[in-house]
């Protein structure tokens, strides 16, 4: 039974005079968190000058693609091969957005030409990432969206859209654990994405396997290998898989990837080899050094991760069931990984709850920025990103958040 609006306005000012500093607004790993990888300061020395495949740390050379030591070590993340994988530097966004950029320019390998001579369209999912969006928007293409659930994008709509649109040239997706859904694309999505019939000959898969490796559970969602998918349906060359260490090492200093066929390695290093003298040789060997060395290897390194992270995640689900568990106000996911909790309010007030929290000192991500252009058509979504704050932290956002849900479902009411 929904509290009455005085009493939940009477809470809220409560809540006010605490002077609250609470910031949820990104999906940042914590210093804790940040504290597993401290070793990385200090692992490389004057005695790595050549690495055991020799390579020359400190001058040019090494090649476009990055070091066969780091190559092999990203290739296990995005479960490639080595001959299918470029290392860069530590965003993969840079990658993605070089790949998109010469998409327009140039066009991907079997492009019958620049994408940038027609109208070209991406297939978005939504709610779904701000940056992909923004990157996208920023470099021209027209954003087209899908929804997205426990399967996957809605392959229903991919291919309806991708089927009789030529400028319709792929989709960008997040297929483990999706920004800020949760959602992890079922083995049936993946075959028919790769043996999607497409009215474009270059329809391409961009997946952003950004939390890849971030599982919270014992049972973790691995999505069927999109890349053998494609080769299985005789589309070889339709998918580019990126990634990075950003949450597993330093957010500041990680390594971004990418995997791809092998024709497509080849096409894109020559165009990256006129854009860059090459990646930075030394914060690959870095990494190479300190994962390989961590007890466990990566999976080791993401199994400390899981338990600083999970009961963040635990807070969320504990709290918000406590206090709207039976009020009929909201949904929200309880993933299995990555690193946000996806929200809907019943009612349209997801604005009027960021409004309302910010009031008492609690930042969350805007309303809307989980959709193109920030425009939530329900004004509903909310993307809540527990990593970053300490646990208490968390739990007092949580309480705050649910509180503001009340209350301005309160007022939707009684308008």
């Amino acid at each position: 039974m929904m509290i009455d609006l005085n009493t939940l306005t009477q809470r809220h000012e409560t809540y006010k005079k605490q002077a609250l500093n609470l910031d949820m607004t990104r999906g940042q790993p914590s210093d804790e968190n940040f504290d597993l990888s401290n070793p990385m300061m200090t692992i490389v020395d004057k005695g790595d000058a050549i690495t055991s495949s020799g390579v020359a740390l400190r001058n040019y050379g090494g090649g476009i693609y990055g070091l066969a030591e780091a190559r092999e070590l990203c290739a296990s993340i995005l479960r490639v091969r080595l001959e299918e994988t470029l290392v860069g530097n530590n965003a993969s966004m840079e990658i993605m957005s070089h790949v998109f950029a010469l998409g327009l320019l140039r066009g991907l390998k079997d492009s019958p030409q620049p994408w940038g001579k027609s109208a070209a369209k991406i297939i978005v999912t939504v709610p779904g990432y701000d940056r992909h969006f923004h990157m996208l928007d920023t470099l021209g293409y027209e954003l087209v969206t899908v929804g997205i659930d426990e399967s996957g994008p809605n392959l229903d709509e991919v291919e309806r859209l991708a089927g009789s649109d030529p400028d319709i040239k792929g989709i960008y997706f997040v297929p483990t654990y999706s920004n800020p859904t949760g959602d992890t694309i079922s083995d049936e999505n993946v075959k028919r994405l790769a043996s999607l019939k497409a009215a474009a000959p270059d329809f391409t898969i961009f997946a952003d396997d950004a939390y890849a490796v971030h599982h919270l559970t014992d049972q973790p969602s691995v999505p069927l290998n999109i890349l053998e998918a494609c080769k299985a349906a005789e589309n070889p060359d339709r998918a580019y898989l990126f990634g990075s260490t950003s949450k597993v090492t330093l957010a500041g200093a990680g390594l971004g990837f990418m995997g791809t066929s092998e024709a497509n390695l080849a096409y894109m290093g020559k165009l990256f080899n006129a854009l860059t003298i090459g990646p930075n040789k030394i914060e690959q060997y870095r990494h190479v050094k300190f994962l390989t060395q961590y007890e466990g290897g990566v999976s080791g390194l993401m199994r400390h991760h899981a338990q600083i992270l999970k009961p963040k995640f635990g807070a969320v689900q504990r709290v918000l069931s406590e206090e709207l568990g039976d009020k009929d106000l909201a949904t929200w996911a309880d993933p299995k990984g990555g690193y946000f909790v996806n929200l809907d309010t019943k009612h349209p007030v997801a604005d009027r709850v960021v409004a309302l929290a910010k009031e008492i000192g609690v930042a969350l991500t805007p309303a809307g920025a989980t959709y193109p252009f920030g425009k939530d058509p329900n004004n509903s979504n909310i993307r809540i990103a527990p990593t970053r704050p300490p646990l208490a932290e968390v739990e007092d956002a949580m309480r705050v958040l649910a509180l503001c849900i009340e209350l301005a479902s309160a007022e939707h009411l009684n308008a």
